[in-house]
């Protein structure tokens, strides 16, 4: 067992785990933040996503010890009610059907948009084609990214602040 501090969400943790034990069980069993899922465990399916100083990352595969030090953004931290573009996006264009999937799907929409505020549809069929959607809602998601861009291009001209550094209202 090691002691490891992580900043997950803006806040610091300390945590005893296994040194190999991955983020992702961390994240859920030790520190009871649910919203990011296990799908198949070996990296391939994208349900686990968050961030990792602001790039996705599957944290199935990425060993706690690995994280320590780095800012740590799951689904909770994205907004406490749900208003970040991306999420408001998704409910309207009603993108979740069983919904196991989405909140790595919106990790990975977050960090896209971050990077590229108007994607078009081969960036975003690029940028999402490591998370698997067992309901098939790719066309849903992806008018949902291109919904959030609008959205959050909106909020730039409305309050002239722009997007956070998580891509979300400020």
């Amino acid at each position: 067992m090691v002691t490891v501090t992580l900043t997950v969400n803006g806040e610091t943790r300390t945590v005893e785990a296994a040194e190999d034990s991955p983020l992702l069980w961390v994240i859920r069993d030790k520190l009871h933040l649910t919203g990011t899922k296990f799908g198949c465990g070996i990296g391939q399916c994208g349900a686990c996503t968050v961030h990792l100083n602001g790039t996705p990352v599957r944290s199935c595969q990425l060993p706690v010890t690995a994280a320590a030090g780095a800012e740590i953004l799951t689904i909770e931290g994205l907004s406490p009610d749900g208003s970040h573009p991306v999420q408001r996006a998704w409910v309207e264009e009603q993108v979740p059907q069983c919904g196991y999937c989405q909140s790595g799907q919106i990790m990975s929409a977050v960090a896209l948009l971050a990077r590229d505020p108007r994607p078009d549809d081969d960036a975003i069929d690029a940028a999402m084609s490591g998370n698997v959607c067992r309901c098939g809602t790719y066309g849903a998601i992806r008018r949902a990214i291109r919904r959030a861009a609008e959205l959050r291009a909106a909020t730039a001209e409305t309050d002239g602040a722009g997007a956070g550094p998580q891509g979300g209202a400020r």
